[in-house]
């Protein structure tokens, strides 16, 4: 794994590289999406409605630090409920799209993505109508792909979907996420595996999944994956204004 701190402070240099992948998929909630608070405003509800432990606030930091499937045991969460409780999140989370923003940097670092031509992607669990809701249509518009409504440990398919059907080699394509499992499926699939530290898994346990990058900020994203900075582009906005 390649920590990235301090990347953001380098920048410079004759102007931007070529871009290092030709593909990003990205997953949405808690890499993309501030999702994180809501989904535990619920859990409670939750607990009580599909019958699993509820969850005190002295846990949350030890469950962060867990993988999604230690997460699933510790909670007493049979396999076969999965599905039905992730349709009931999904349902509540269509009613208050509003109450869910993106993380700083999210949209102009899509925005540059896109203008350097490299292909996005996403695959979430979440449902595409949710998505692009929370995302607006201009970040929306720039997205080439999108597998939602994968299983929660369903994503390694999805991604040699998108693979196929951008006609990417996995060597040329990275995936970004905030979860164990987001690093798992990358493995599964090939291609490159990235973290992000503020979504839902912590650094001990995102580490322990030895991504081959693991982000800090959105900064750092567009320094690996643009060769530049999201500060620029302010810079250069604030100067045609």
């Amino acid at each position: 794994m390649t920590a990235l701190s301090g990347l953001a402070e380098q920048g410079g240099g004759a102007g931007p590289a070529a871009p290092r992948y030709r593909l990003v998929i990205f997953d949405f909630d808690g890499t993309l999406a501030d999702s994180g608070d809501w989904f535990l405003s619920i859990a409670d509800r939750l607990a009580a409605r599909f019958g699993f432990r509820t969850v005190a606030p002295h846990e949350v930091e030890m469950l962060r630090g867990r993988t999604t499937r230690e997460v699933i045991r510790y909670l007493g969460i049979p396999r076969w409920k999965l599905p039905a409780i992730g349709r009931y999140v999904h349902a509540l989370l269509a009613q208050q799209t509003d109450r869910i923003a993106l993380f700083d940097g999210v949209d102009m670092l899509i925005e540059k993505l896109a203008l350097r031509g490299i292909r996005l992607a996403l695959v979430t669990s979440n449902s595409e109508a949710n998505a692009r809701a929370i995302l607006g249509a201009d970040i929306v518009a720039r997205i080439d792909w999108f597998e939602c409504g994968t299983s929660l440990f369903g994503k390694a398919p999805r991604y040699r979907r998108v693979l196929r059907r951008a006609g990417v080699a996995p060597r040329e394509a990275i995936a970004i996420g905030d979860e164990t499992r987001d690093i798992a499926a990358a493995r599964k699939a090939g291609v490159t595996a990235a973290g992000v530290l503020w979504g839902y898994a912590n650094r001990e346990a995102l580490t322990h999944a030895a991504p081959d990058f693991l982000f800090e900020s959105t900064e750092q994203v567009a320094q690996l994956l643009l060769g530049e900075s999201l500060g620029s582009d302010r810079q250069d906005r604030q100067r045609r204004a």
